[in-house]
């Protein structure tokens, strides 16, 4: 008990410092996380951490974590709109491919060009490829749920800039999940089963799911007869099956909860449920405090050596040049102007959460080493945390030689909503 309360006090009191700083609270609650693993606690007696986190908690603490996780990504993928892969304006599908395509080839160059240097960081030597390529990813997500935040948050809801960022990100949600599924599915893990078996488990049970499953949950909660409560017994139920099932095929659970909240019906008018909504809203921003903490397990501030002090401020600086620079020029290439462009490229550069959950299943597929896991988890925190400042500078450059003009005064054309509901945290 003492340790949840411990969780639960760091994690929103931090939330709230970090609004306060002008930051989104799932930043500060991050960083909190962090901070009660053995980046903090091992500067501590260990009477101290003993005290805290006990061995014999470690499995509640798990489970807890995987629940949270669990009900963010369903969440998540409810929220999901992969309607925005059709009929797309061809700005937002240029930004879209520059800001995911762009950073990911010069990940995976990067990758290749210093490969002994993260060898010495422990990149495992036998999965170097499928390594490579994760690492190629990492530096392409967007965190959509933080980035609606920062757009909310700036006044950006509504104009130009934030409903292409928007938009884009979602596209590259949808691409980088499909392209970190492949890269974990043929990690190795689930091996008692070959690959071609696991891919046909696969599409079974994504053929399920979209079709007699979504029709049974369409008549859940569609009838008059089923209360609200019993209806999100059943989802929340659906959402952890789906993610039992991907977990048995060597998955990651992550990738089943998404995909239980992607078949998940909408109400018959397209919008998505307010009771479903404010309910998972709730559980998961008391829950996911405990997920961070779990991550945090593996991430230890102290023992990064002067190597993975220059991969760490090398792969910070990269990740922010690829996704700000990708995303100002595909912007201006079609035709936006400069202030405005460069607003879209510095909110793609926003990682986050997202960002923290793919790390999280690498690691755990054996992608990544342990200081590797740090120096990737410390550079989504960096470049978060970045994203505020440089808009904030951006928006004062632009204004300064246009004061009767703005990124933040352009308003988006009618029918572009930023976004269709309210997302975590």
């Amino acid at each position: 008990m003492g340790a949840t309360a411990v969780i639960l006090a760091a994690a929103h009191g931090a939330g709230m410092l970090a609004r306060k700083l002008g930051q989104p609270s799932i930043v500060g609650q991050l960083i909190a996380g962090i901070a009660l693993g053995p980046s903090l606690l091992s500067q501590l007696p260990p009477s101290v951490g003993k005290t805290l986190f006990p061995a014999e908690i470690a499995p509640m603490l798990t489970a807890l974590g995987q629940v949270s996780l669990v009900l963010f990504l369903y969440f998540v993928g409810y929220e999901l709109h992969l309607g925005l892969l059709r009929g797309r304006s061809r700005s937002t599908l240029t930004i879209a491919v520059a800001a995911f395509a762009v950073p990911m080839l010069l990940g995976a160059g990067a990758a290749l060009l210093f490969h002994g240097t993260l060898e010495k960081l422990g990149l495992p030597h036998d999965a170097s490829a499928r390594s490579v390529v994760f690492l190629a990813v990492s530096l392409s997500i967007t965190a959509v749920p933080v980035l609606i935040v920062v757009v909310r948050e700036n006044g950006l809801a509504g104009t130009v800039p934030g409903v292409l960022a928007v938009s884009a990100a979602g596209l590259i949600d949808v691409v980088g999940w499909a392209v970190l599924l492949g890269t974990i599915m043929d990690s190795g893990k689930g091996a008692a089963m070959s690959l071609p078996v696991r891919l046909v488990l696969l599409a079974v049970t994504v053929v399920v799911m979209v079709w007699p499953a979504r029709l049974l949950l369409r008549r859940l909660m569609r009838s008059p007869a089923v209360s609200t409560r019993s209806r999100l017994a059943v989802l929340i139920g659906f959402a952890f099956a789906a993610a039992c099932a991907t977990s048995a095929l060597g998955l990651h659970v992550i990738f089943g909860a998404l995909l239980a909240g992607v078949v998940t019906p909408r109400e018959p008018d397209g919008t998505l449920s307010p009771e479903l909504v404010r309910s998972l809203d709730s559980i998961g921003s008391l829950l996911l405090p405990f997920f961070f903490v779990i991550s945090g397990r593996s991430v230890s501030i102290g023992a990064l050596d002067g190597t993975a002090l220059a991969v760490l401020a090398g792969v910070t600086t990269l990740a922010v040049v690829a996704k700000v620079g990708s995303g100002a020029l595909a912007a201006r290439l079609s035709k936006l102007d400069t202030g405005t462009s460069m607003t879209i490229g510095v909110l793609l550069s926003t990682r986050g959460l997202t960002e923290l959950i793919a790390l999280n299943a690498g690691f755990e597929a054996g992608l990544l080493s342990g200081p590797l896991y740090t120096v990737l988890v410390l550079m989504a925190i960096a470049t978060t945390l970045l994203t505020q400042p440089l808009l904030v500078l951006v928006q004062r450059i632009w204004k300064k030689d246009h004061p009767a003009d703005g990124p933040s005064g352009t308003r988006a054309g009618a029918g572009e909503p930023v976004t269709a509901g309210h997302l975590l945290p």
